[in-house]
């Protein structure tokens, strides 16, 4: 009989503690857009498969921006951004707000640049 595979997830959660998500491991690469959302947001993206993410959630606000492809998800109690899911169902990747993580987590992860906002250019 083998050993069973280590646990290598992480939880991360709102600030009220009311959204948490377990992702299946740390985030090796984030990314930081300047779109006139994120950027007003003040996010970080860490991207999944849907099957690497466990939600457990309140209630949650969502925003579709241009009523487009994905909703963003903040909590209904404090606020905070935790993620963003995509509308149709086809689409496996969703992205996670990697600022709920805890800093030592994302100390190990390469800071992706998006200009957004402009040329979609990653640097």
């Amino acid at each position: 009989m083998s050993d069973p595979e280590p646990d290598h997830s992480v939880l991360c959660s709102c600030h009220c503690g009311a959204v948490t998500l377990r992702l299946a491991h740390a985030p090796l690469e984030v990314t930081h857009c300047n779109c006139s959302l994120c950027r007003r947001y003040g996010v970080l993206w860490a991207y999944y498969s849907k099957a690497e993410v466990t939600i457990t959630a309140e209630p949650t606000n969502a925003y579709a921006w241009n009523g487009q492809h994905i909703d963003f998800h903040r909590c209904s109690t404090c606020g905070c951004v935790t993620h963003w899911y995509p509308r149709a169902a086809s689409r496996d990747r969703l992205g996670i707000n990697a600022r709920l993580l805890d800093p030592a987590v994302l100390e190990g992860a390469r800071v992706k640049q998006v200009d957004g906002g402009g040329t979609g250019i990653f640097y």
